[in-house]
């Protein structure tokens, strides 16, 4: 459904289209000679009169994508800056016009807004979605008009996979999400109730109680793991500390290099090190499911 603008919003983008359409257009040689001005003397005159001369082409694009439910002065003004992209990069001496050039850039602009505006869920995210949302209408209306409107068969969603060169799982994804529209949390779940769908979701968060045993589990083990590495020798204890209790733990070879030993030798005391806490803390649990913290 497309987007109807305030009166005054109407008004100023009658302005706007009425006052493109009176640019002059430009002839070959004229624009190339603009958009030398520009890239090589970074004439900014020049720049001006050749982003005016095209911003009919931005309405036309803007034009193509209204239905999208997405304010048309936006699809302009990020037309323009496509635009204003374009004449930054365009080169003259490849022979190619302008517009051809800025055409791209234009759409790609645009498209890209539409992508981030049109739901709060972000669409498009790969190029076969991207190919998809902006396809799968037009396609999906000339099998609807050549079956009568009977819509989008198996066999149908088959050759819009084919055409587009994605998998059928995709269109049919993409048909759905195009079916849908995002609805508020606190809308009502029928016209007069006083629920929201909101107050229907689940809370997944722990309760209180599970937080505190939580956090007492932690101290309890805590204290375990304190009293185990009391029970190393200083050497020991250093490796554990520097090897397994850091988020970026020592190499073998800098400790080696700390503790005056081979790193081998580092390897056999810190295995040695292990074995001795995991002794110590088996003494205090009944089982190995006690050391555990629950996800």
């Amino acid at each position: 459904m497309a987007y109807i603008d305030d009166p005054e919003t109407q008004k100023a983008n009658l302005s706007f289209i009425k006052a493109s359409m009176r640019e002059p257009l430009l002839t070959r040689d004229h624009e190339f000679d603009l958009a030398r001005q520009w890239r090589e003397k970074g004439n900014e005159r020049a720049l001006h009169e050749l982003v005016r001369a095209y911003t009919r082409l931005v309405v036309a694009t803007a034009a193509r994508f209204r239905n999208y439910g997405l304010p048309m002065g936006d699809l302009v003004q990020e037309g323009n800056v496509g635009l204003m992209q374009a004449a930054s990069r365009f080169e003259p001496d490849r022979e190619v016009r302008f517009s051809t050039y800025a055409a791209w850039w234009i759409r790609s602009a645009m498209q890209d807004y539409i992508l981030r505006n049109w739901s709060i869920v972000r669409t498009g995210t790969t190029a076969a979605q991207k190919s998809l949302f902006f396809n799968l209408r037009r396609l999906r209306a000339r099998i609807e008009n050549a079956n009568a409107g009977s819509g989008l068969t198996r066999e149908g969603r088959e050759w819009i996979a084919t055409e587009l060169q994605v998998d059928v799982t995709e269109v049919e994804s993409m048909e759905m999400r195009l079916a849908a529209t995002d609805q508020s949390l606190n809308a009502p779940v029928a016209d007069g109730s006083d629920d929201d769908w909101q107050d229907f979701l689940a809370d997944q968060r722990p309760s209180p109680e599970e937080v505190v045993i939580g956090m007492r589990d932690s101290r309890t083990r805590t204290a375990w793991l304190a009293d185990a590495l009391g029970e190393l020798s200083p050497r020991e204890r250093t490796i554990i500390q520097e090897r397994r209790l850091r988020e970026e733990g020592a190499t073998l070879e800098e400790l080696g290099r700390e503790l005056g030993v081979s790193k081998e030798r580092v390897r056999q005391l810190e295995h040695r090190a292990l074995l001795k806490l995991r002794q110590s803390m088996l003494k205090r649990v009944e089982g190995y499911e006690d050391l555990l913290v629950e996800a």
